[in-house]
This record gives structure tokens, C-alpha cells and sequence, in this order.
């Protein structure tokens, strides 16, 4: 946890401190179940020792796939041990993460995704496997400098402009063009003034520091217009918190630059796509438990955990890559990976073993994750396909540690693949779902609700005429 993180035991502290920062709103966050931060604020004059209790009232019927209008009311219950200073606001604004409890009953939401990422943490303890998970996710973005789009029934475009993209190489620009720029996947990492990015990033990361996140590093990535930001691992809940908090850094600091950030798994053809590689490992007593003396320097415990990804990874997929633009990312050539193997150091794997000297730094990197995941249920899911291999004991097979994408036709096809549309992925996880249910961690009627407010985008998505097809078909 960085320095500047706030957090308040009690109401006497908090009281102090937003009289003494002159604080004038609170606002209460939470994750919808598509993973969007959301947010509403409270005047200063209003927070009393039963709302730093209790927390506020919302209606979630106006929360896509939570409640009907008429069992519309809900509650917001702030964590005080997760708090930062808006930067972004005019108005002195302290920011509370919270999670959503039902008022009549007073149990959590089954369908709050913080609800589900704190089960899944009590889930391990009670496994007896472990007591702690870690997770590091690395999410990348891109950075426009204009973008249009449009879904009319008669009329769909978008436009993408960045001044980094190589199409720009002959543009006429008012101060001239400045010719140094990434070629297609030439992004990983040259120095200024090719890379263009480095203030922006900077400036993200000093603003991330400021909110409480613990930062790392910052680069270029391989695709003109794509970055990364770094910031340290942490627990399972903490960790999502954490995205949530880099996604609205990245979004709202490119903003006040005049230009426009992106998530979106496959913005660009032709050029690399933004993952969310996730970095994981499960501690008991203090030690951890994936350093071992087979392969890689990994533990049983370590191999069953990476089987259990494996074999549920199709599920996965609907939490992990939950846009139908995932699937443009998850192909063959573009360094996404596809095929379900796992290697040390080898970056073509779904799972990779990073290279680490000591015990406590051996961990499983899963790769095919993308950055439209919901930081909550994308880690849980995870973590309980790790656990349902070691309780199971379900061993990966051999390591692959060739270059999968120079492998032959003959021995492609014995490895299995992610899912190749969002579709497949929600089918998946209705036929795969028993491992997410241990503990009541996920239940039956979150993940029915999920699979519907999904199915929406899928069928929105599938029904819309594409440009591409009035290029190939329109004089058929």
C-alpha cells in the first residue's frame, strides 16, 4: 500500500480529516456487474457517524442486471480502510470504495461484484489451501487523439486519430509533421520522440501515486498509441480495487489532456491488442505455496492450480474477456494467447511461469485476460478455477515450451483454445459453473443474471450490419 493511502478506523478520524482538507463531498463508488465504476456524492454536512456506519441508499433498479423496480432499493456500504482525494474534482471530494448489502436483510448483494471478490477470499481460507492470494494484473491502453463513432440503423462508422499512428506518416499538421513515429507493432519500446507518450504516462502515474496505488514503472507498448502503467501486487480485493482505480486515472488524466484513453481489447486491425496479464500466487502462514521443486521451480499445488485454468478457461473466458471485441484480440499473430499450455517465460502460453529468483516470486501468469474484465469477478473466478485444480489435483500435462504460434498444423490441433467469440464464452460458463459455486462465492442466480445482461450485448452485437460485409457481399 503506498504512503498516501487513507484509510479511517473510526468517525472521529474521518471527521478530522475532511475538516482539515477542507472536504466539501463524499462519494460512495462501486462496480456495476459489467465492471464500470460508479458513483454518487453526498454534501459534506450530511456524513454523521450513522452514515459512516451504514452507508446511503440507492436505487439499483437503474443498475443494468441488478434489481427490479419494485425491490429497487438498495445499499451502499463503505469500506473506510479504501478511501483517496479525488483529483480530479473542483470540489474537495473524499472517494469511498463500497460494496452493496441488501437494506431488509442486511446480507451482501449476491451480485455485487466486491461481495463476490471478498467470498472468494474467505472461500481459500476456509479451503484449508491457502490463507492469502495475491494478484498483480498489468492492463494496457491506447491513447487517441480523436475519435467518432456511430451505430445508426442506416449508418455505422467509427474513426480513430492518434498522432503516433504510422497512417499519419504523410499528414499535413499546422506546426508540420513530425515524421518519428512507431511502425505497426514497433511500439516495445523506443525512446522519445518516437515514443511520444512519456509525459502522459508520467503524469498518470504521479496522479496514481497520489490516490494511494503503489507505482511501478511505465512504458510504451508494442502497438503506436498503446501504453502500460505498473503498479505493485497485492490481495485479491485490494488488487481489484486497484484497477479500478488505474482505469480511472488513465481515463480522466488523458482527458484533461485533451485526448482520450481506451481500454478496448482490439481498437486498432492489424496491430497488437491490450491484455491484462494476471500475475497470481496462493500463500499459507506466511510462505508460498507455488515454489516447489518441479517444473520451473513450482510446487504440485502451483502445476493443479495452473490445470485447474486450464481446464476451466473456456468458462473463464465470460469474466475474464467479457466484450464481444475480446475476441478480436484473442487470434493467432498479434501475441495474445490463444492456445491453453502453459510454459516458463514462454509468452505464446495461456499460462506463463515468470522468471523469479526467489521462492516467494514464483507465481502463475495468466495471459489471455483482457482489460474490459470486471477486476472483481475476473479475479475471483480465477482464483476458484485455481483452487478447484488443487483440490481435484488436476495436473496441466506436459510444459510447451516451443514458440506455439511456429507449431504445425497437426500439432496445433491437439491444443486446446480459448473461446473464439463471447458467445461461445457465456455458453461455456451455463455448462461449467459448479466450481464457482463452492462456498457460495458466485451463486446460480449472479451467474444466470450475468450470463442475460451479456447475451444483450451479444445479440445487439450479432444483429448489426458490419461495414466489412458491405465490402465483401454488397454486389453479390
Amino acid at each position: 500500500m503506498s504512503e498516501t493511502a487513507l484509510h479511517f478506523k473510526g468517525f472521529s478520524d474521518l471527521k478530522k480529516f475532511t475538516d482539515e482538507n477542507d472536504v466539501q463531498f463524499v462519494g460512495f463508488e462501486f462496480t456495476d456487474s459489467r465492471g464500470k465504476l460508479q458513483n454518487t456524492d453526498q454534501h459534506i454536512r450530511t456524513l454523521d457517524k450513522d452514515m459512516f456506519e451504514n452507508g446511503v441508499m440507492i436505487d439499483g433498479s437503474s443498475i443494468a442486471g441488478w434489481k427490479t423496480i419494485d425491490k429497487s432499493d438498495m445499499c451502499l456500504v463503505p469500506d473506510w480502510s479504501k478511501c483517496f482525494l479525488d483529483p480530479f474534482s473542483a470540489q474537495p471530494t473524499l472517494k469511498v470504495f463500497c460494496t452493496i448489502k441488501e437494506p431488509e436483510t442486511k446480507e451482501a448483494y449476491e451480485r455485487c461484484p466486491r461481495n463476490i471478490a471478498k467470498k472468494a477470499e474467505d472461500y481459500l481460507k476456509t479451503s484449508g489451501i491457502g490463507d492469502t492470494a495475491y494478484f498483480g494484473p498489468e492492463a494496457e491502453f491506447f491513447v487517441f487523439d480523436d475519435v467518432k463513432m456511430k451505430a445508426d440503423m442506416n449508418e455505422v462508422s467509427y474513426k480513430l486519430d492518434s498522432v503516433e499512428g504510422p497512417y499519419n506518416s504523410d499528414r499535413d499538421y499546422p506546426e508540420g509533421n513530425m515524421g518519428h513515429r512507431p511502425g505497426v507493432k514497433g511500439g516495445y519500446f523506443p525512446e522519445a520522440p518516437i515514443d511520444s507518450g512519456t509525459d502522459l504516462r508520467a503524469e498518470m502515474m504521479t496522479v496514481m501515486d497520489s490516490v494511494g496505488l503503489s507505482v511501478e514503472k511505465h512504458h510504451h507498448e508494442v502497438a503506436p498509441s498503446q501504453h502500460e502503467l505498473g503498479f505493485s501486487f497485492s490481495t485479491l480485493v485490494e488488487s481489484a480495487d486497484n484497477t479500478q482505480l488505474y482505469k480511472y486515472v488513465v481515463h480522466n488524466v488523458a482527458h484533461a489532456y485533451g485526448k482520450s484513453a481506451t481500454f478496448l481489447p482490439k481498437p486498432i486491425y492489424g496491430d497488437n491488442g491490450s491484455g491484462m496479464h494476471v500475475h497470481q500466487s496462493v500463500w499459507k502462514g506466511g510462505k508460498p505455496l507455488f515454489a516447489g521443486d518441479k517444473y520451473a521451480g513450482l510446487s504440485d499445488e502451483a502445476l493443479y492450480y495452473i490445470g485447474g485454468i486450464i481446464k476451466h478457461a473456456k468458462a473463464l473466458n465470460a469474466f475474464t474477456n467479457p466484450s464481444t471485441n475480446s475476441y478480436k484480440r484473442l487470434v493467432p499473430g498479434y501475441e495474445a494467447p490463444v492456445l491453453l499450455a502453459y510454459s516458463s517465460r514462454n509468452r505464446s502460453a495461456a499460462c506463463r511461469i515468470p522468471h523469479g529468483e526467489s521462492p516467494k516470486a514464483k507465481r502463475v501468469e495468466t495471459r489471455f485476460p483482457d482489460p474490459t474484465a470486471n477486476p472483481y469477478l475476473a479475479f475471483s473466478a480465477l482464483l476458484m478455477a485455481g483452487l478447484d485444480g488443487i483440490e481435484n489435483k488436476i495436473h496441466p500435462g506436459e510444459a510447451n515450451d516451443q514458440d506455439l504460434y511456429a507449431l504445425s498444423g497437426e500439432e496445433l490441433a491437439k491444443i486446446p483454445n480459448v473461446c473464439g467469440s463471447l458467445r461461445e464464452a457465456l455458453d461455456n460458463l451455463a455448462s461449467d459453473h459448479d466450481f464457482l459455486l463452492k462456498g457460495d462465492v458466485f451463486t446460480k442466480d449472479m451467474i444466470e443474471g450475468y450470463i442475460d445482461l451479456k447475451m444483450e450485448e451479444v445479440e445487439r452485437y450479432e444483429t448489426m450490419p458490419h461495414p466489412i460485409e458491405f465490402l465483401m457481399y454488397y454486389s453479390a
